[in-house]
């Protein structure tokens, strides 16, 4: 038998936790991959839907979503570090696909970092074209039906 995890996933409550959530994408993407800062905080956090993973009131990771019309954007996934390879990334993606279809989308696309490819491979994301560059790392943009 499994243990529950020891972590909720669930929308962002309130001005701290976005906070910390965008201080998170920060140091994922910016301090750890070198993401330049501008690229990172493109301007759309407003209009998106966060969710997080959080545990003892820390947000130990993060995921945003963005709805156009049938279609979600999935993006900047960022788990802290210390909790990587414990499964918060695939909850974040199981909890994503129940609020794009609670939003009425039909598909959630994404631009995935290559060497995650398998995460979303395993979560039903369909690879479209080939790799590219982005901030200055390998991508693949893929694409997941709903059911």
């Amino acid at each position: 038998m499994t243990e529950p995890p020891s972590y909720e996933v669930r929308r962002a409550r309130g001005r701290e936790e976005l906070d910390a959530a965008l201080a998170l994408r920060h140091d994922v993407f910016c301090v750890e991959q070198g993401v330049p800062e501008h690229e990172e905080r493109d301007g759309r956090d407003r209009e998106g839907l966060h969710l997080v993973a959080v545990a003892g009131g820390e947000v130990l990771a993060t995921c945003r979503l963005l709805f156009v019309g049938p279609t979600v954007q999935f993006s900047r996934l960022a788990v802290r570090r210390a909790d990587r390879r414990r499964g918060i990334a695939t909850a974040l993606l199981r909890e994503a696909d129940i609020e794009a279809r609670a939003g009425g989308a039909r598909r959630l696309v994404l631009h995935a970092q290559t060497y995650a490819r398998q995460l979303y491979e395993t979560a039903g994301y369909e690879p479209r074209g080939r790799t590219f560059m982005e901030a200055g790392i390998e991508h693949i943009a893929m694409e997941k039906v709903l059911p």
